[in-house]
């Protein structure tokens, strides 16, 4: 037999962003814990609003499974004596498993204890159990309440126990828990009984709170669109706004508002943040243009509505006044002229001013194009895009408005005549903003995106700034993925010690050993990076080890590791054993890389050589064209040459210039190898 158990957790309201994180933590917690106490289950659901979170355990077993097992206790001669009585050791042990020192039994030299446990009735259970799974949550910020020694995310003000129809009683924080719920602040009449575990959701919903979140997302989806087409637009979602508009709210009612058409002369975006990032609303457009519309969602019902969306449209109005105000005056200013001030704003300790920054970010800019060979035409937008990245950052619109930098930089260098491909640029240069955004789409805006995430790179390093553990206040993993991402896309070939040089050239970096101890610390934090990305692209993990034998060029470090990974697939275990016999004598010989083909004394050497040459002129070519497939190949017919000369010839011969001989053309194959992958990381099955 089985019921359905219910836990209501009643709060004063949670901040939105954290319910997603509680829902998805009282279920792991919870399944956990009933496997534990073994007891069986046919489903777990956790569902919520501002002021609750329910979980919801479905055919709940009424009886514990029993338990069977057998516990290892004592060796045989410590447990009996030379007569075969029980010593005190094994009097204890038996003791402690509850059972007579007579009935251990005795397997591959050791005393065990066979334990038969009966499981319990899960009523008499659940009272612990749901009070730890309510102090098992844990929240990025706690609360303290009147008098009580107690800390929860916010106040607890009641709490619903039930299995089927039967109460659990239980306690937290003074609080006891019962059948008694809260309905919808505003429209309901105010407590009300749960009959059952089963009748939850109905029950609440009779009170008007919808209180499973998929439910009420898709009320919230469709009334947004049903509004928005009967004011003939249709509305513009932004999902993690849909998400905070979610746990916002208990019972959710669309309504649509409008605001002045003069306000549509300032650029889409500064009127769509305000609206969305600042009030919450979803903007509305026809045919990819803005109408003087917004829809937002009560927290109530359809009763005066009228008077709700008036007072919505007066607080909004106050924002897109704000916002023609301080796009009126950023105005009276070209984009370059604000530039200027970015000589007051700092950019980091001793590090100078953002205006130095900019300068610094022309010339890196400028070294990029030269470095990628893009047309001249490519490079002049990338460099004066770099010039007017930050300007933005001082104008009026961005300081209110701190989501639109770059957003605005774009907009007023248009209409300043700006080239297109430079105000994209400006835009584009803090791509990606966040987890999931895409990468610049123009050359221009990746030159400036990666000539602005090494300096940021370079700089904060400077400072020994390097992000430990969890901390990383100026988003610099970020930054470095988004490098990695953005060479992969793009598919370009770049030297990052190059880049890292000319970073600490422009930031006056001169002293050698800071030189080198940057370049070896950029490097190890740009590796952790790739490896992620290359793990989530599949390369098993031996073979990015393998290819990390040089990772200056990211992009052609991703083609090695894609052509390795399907290498490995294939049969070439001989070729890898062959490889990594090769480089294991190769590495620990102090002997040149070089080779006296008069020094050869037996014909296996000199076929050796022969087969190197000949695949060293194809591999040299292959890897010209990144055509990392082939180079493998040619690589691989190495494989039974070498197995020949093992087989033929003693490399440690007596004779000095024979041995040395021998060990500098293993070095010219191992130097060769390696430039694909250091075969010797590679897992062989």
């Amino acid at each position: 037999m089985s019921k359905t158990l219910l836990l209501e957790i009643g709060t004063e309201e949670v901040p939105a962003h954290v319910m997603p994180g509680i829902l998805s933590q009282l279920k792991e917690n919870a399944a956990k814990t009933f496997e534990g106490l073994r007891l069986e289950y046919k489903n777990i659901r956790t569902i919520g609003t501002p002021r609750r979170t329910a979980l919801i355990v479905e055919g709940l077993a009424e009886q514990q499974a029993d338990l069977s097992k057998e516990n290892r206790g004592p060796a045989v001669n410590i447990a009996f004596d030379a007569e075969g009585n029980p010593t005190k050791a094994a009097q204890g042990f038996a003791r402690g498993q509850g059972i007579k020192a007579e009935d251990l039994v005795t397997k591959d030299g050791y005393v065990y204890a066979m334990v038969h446990e009966v499981g319990g009735r899960t009523s008499d259970l659940l009272g612990d159990t749901l009070t730890g799974l309510v102090n098992g949550l844990s929240f990025p910020n706690n609360m303290h309440w009147a008098n009580l020694d107690y800390k929860f995310i916010r106040p607890l003000r009641w709490l619903v126990g039930l299995y089927g129809e039967d109460v659990i009683d239980f306690e937290v924080a003074a609080v006891k828990s019962g059948r008694v719920s809260r309905g919808h602040r505003f429209l309901s009449e105010g407590d009300f009984e749960i009959a059952s575990a089963d009748a939850y959701e109905e029950a609440c919903e009779q009170q008007f709170v919808i209180v499973d979140q998929n439910k009420r997302c898709d009320m919230i989806r469709k009334q947004i669109a049903e509004v928005a087409e009967a004011n003939g637009g249709k509305a513009e979602i932004n999902e993690d706004l849909l998400e905070e508009v979610l746990y916002l709210v208990e019972y959710p009612t669309a309504l649509c508002g409008k605001f002045d058409e003069k306000y549509l002369k300032l650029p889409a975006e500064a009127v769509i943040t305000p609206m969305r990032d600042h009030q919450r609303y979803f903007p509305v457009l026809k045919d990819g243009q803005l109408l003087p519309l917004f829809i937002t969602i009560r927290n109530g019902g359809s009763d005066f509505l009228e008077t709700v969306q008036h007072g919505n449209e007066r607080v909004l109005r106050a924002r897109l006044e704000d916002a023609q105000f301080f796009f009126d005056e950023d105005r009276k200013k070209s984009l370059e002229e604000h530039g200027d001030k970015l000589k007051t704003v700092v950019f980091q300790e001793g590090l100078g001013s953002i205006y130095d920054k900019a300068q610094r970010l022309e010339a890196l800019a400028a070294y990029i194009a030269d470095e990628l060979q893009v047309s001249e035409q490519e490079k002049a937008d990338a460099v004066r895009a770099a010039k007017l990245a930050k300007a933005d950052l001082v104008t009026g619109m961005v300081t209110e408005f701190t989501e639109l930098q770059g957003v605005m930089g774009r907009e007023y260098a248009l209409l300043d005549g700006e080239n297109a491909a430079v105000a994209q640029a400006i835009d584009e240069h803090y791509m990606p903003r966040f987890a999931g955004d895409a990468q610049p789409a123009s050359v221009a805006g990746r030159i400036v995106s990666l000539a602005d995430k090494i300096d940021n790179l370079v700089a904060t390093f400077s400072r020994g700034l390097i992000p430990t553990g969890s901390q990383d206040p100026f988003a610099l993993r970020r930054q470095a993925l988004g490098i990695v991402n953005m060479l992969k896309e793009a598919q370009y070939h770049i030297s990052l010690s190059g880049l890292v040089a000319k970073a600490m050239e422009l930031l006056k970096i001169a002293d050698s050993k800071a030189q080198e101890k940057m370049q070896a610390d950029v490097a190890d934090f740009m590796k952790l990076r790739l490896k992620n990305v290359l793990a989530d692209a599949g390369i098993r993990y031996d073979v990015v080890d393998a290819v990390f034998v040089d990772i200056d060029d990211i992009y052609g470090v991703s083609l090695r590791a894609a052509a390795v990974n399907e290498a490995v697939q294939q049969d070439m275990e001989k070729t890898i054993q062959a490889f990594v016999r090769t480089g294991n004598i190769a590495r620990k010989a102090e002997a040149a890389a070089s080779v006296d083909e008069a020094a050869f004394a037996e014909q296996v050497e000199k076929e050796l050589y022969g087969a190197y040459q000949a695949a060293a002129e194809k591999a040299e070519s292959q890897l010209a064209t990144q055509d990392y497939a082939a180079v493998i190949a040619s690589l691989s017919a190495l494989a039974a040459p070498i197995d020949a000369f093992f087989e033929g010839v003693m490399v440690m011969d007596k004779d000095e210039k024979i041995k040395n001989n021998r060990l500098g053309l293993l070095k010219l194959i191992d130097a060769l190898v390696c430039k694909i992958a250091d075969f010797s990381k590679i897992v062989l099955a």
